[in-house]
């Protein structure tokens, strides 16, 4: 989880696998994309062992071998976790993968200790395929890594011990029915806890197996069909209210004041309708054009501040005093995020 979320905070197309669906949740809150199998026994085996992936049939691993073989070529960078408790780690990156891999292309074998996920694996050695692909397969990158080691070590230590103090009290609240602490609980209350019984996520896969369902063209297009109409209906409410409302100021307001009234609810309707279905990632250049939009505003009142009636140059005043708000706020978001693409 830790190279997924740094992987997709660098901007990587990142991909993940694992035979318990259940983590296909936590992969894509992440950002990443988890490969799913087209068969069946991936929403039902590997999570019943305990959290541990459990070994799968002849069936699956040829599908899960062709899955890989297709995705091969588009990877820059592999890393393998498989293990099974007792076993040696099952060999998922096969020699003619690596051989499929760019020029340059890693794989980093975390299961080397067991022999390795990948075909050309040398436990603590690094080598380098005919394809000049490294193949990484040290045994000690806790020693390797021990900064890393001991920020994750204690990290969940600190969220054992939250775990533990659910008040921030101080005052510790063992509740057996938390998994996580469960699992690490030996004795309690004068009686061997030991070991643990699995993990509850038999519902998490059920769900998971659900969440994997696809949806035809046909219900996909329903769904359109039955958001349009629903959406259709609130427009359509909406104009008739702003029409009575309309004709309710027109019977009573002058006919330059309809003019005006008229131009400014168009205004407010299109602007609100630009800004809704603009994309998250655009709006920092939005801003530029809302500062410039701000700035005929300020254009304008200052022009009407000379007014000889004090409710226009009061309502004059306010709008310049909100439109700078929006144009200095506006510089300073933009350059805030321009520095995140600059080298320091």
């Amino acid at each position: 989880m830790a190279a997924i979320g740094t992987a997709t905070s660098l901007g990587a197309i990142t991909y993940a696998f694992d035979v318990r669906p259940e983590v296909a949740e936590q992969i894509e809150s992440m950002g990443a994309e988890f490969v799913y199998l087209d068969f069946e026994e991936q929403s039902e085996d590997g999570a019943a062992t305990g959290g541990y992936a459990s070994p799968s049939s002849p069936e699956f691993r040829e599908k899960q071998l062709a899955k890989f073989r297709e995705l091969a070529p588009e990877v820059d960078i592999v890393i393998t976790t498989a293990l099974i408790p007792g076993r040696d780690a099952p060999k998922l990156w096969l020699a003619d993968m690596v051989s499929a891999m760019k020029p340059g292309s890693v794989v980093v074998d975390l299961a080397a200790e067991r022999g390795g996920n990948c075909e050309l694996t040398t436990p603590d050695q690094k080598i380098i395929s005919d394809n000049d692909v490294i193949v990484i397969g040290y045994t000690d990158f806790p020693s390797r890594m021990s900064a890393q080691s001991s920020t994750l070590y204690a990290t969940n230590i600190r969220h054992m011990m939250a775990d533990l103090t659910p008040d921030k009290d101080g005052q510790i609240f063992h509740n057996m029915e938390d998994d996580v602490i469960r699992g690490a609980t030996v004795t309690h209350a004068g009686a061997v806890t030991f070991p643990p019984p699995a993990p509850k996520v038999q519902a998490i896969a059920a769900k998971s197996k659900e969440k994997v369902k696809e949806q035809t063209p046909e219900e996909i297009r329903a769904a359109e069909i039955a958001a349009f109409k629903q959406t259709t209906k609130h427009q359509v409410g909406l104009l008739a209210i702003g029409g009575l409302l309309l004709l309710a100021v027109g019977a009573y307001a002058p006919a330059s004041f309809m003019q005006h009234f008229i131009v400014f609810v168009l205004s407010v309707f299109v602007g609100f309708q630009v800004i809704w279905n603009v994309s998250h990632s655009l709006h920092t250049p939005l801003m530029a054009v809302t500062n410039a939009i701000s700035s005929i505003i300020i254009l304008g009142a200052i022009l009407q501040i000379g007014s000889p009636n004090v409710l226009v140059i009061v309502l004059s005043a306010v709008s310049v005093f909100f439109a700078g708000i929006n144009i200095f706020g506006g510089f300073l978001v933009t350059r805030r995020m321009l520095a995140m693409f600059q080298k320091s």
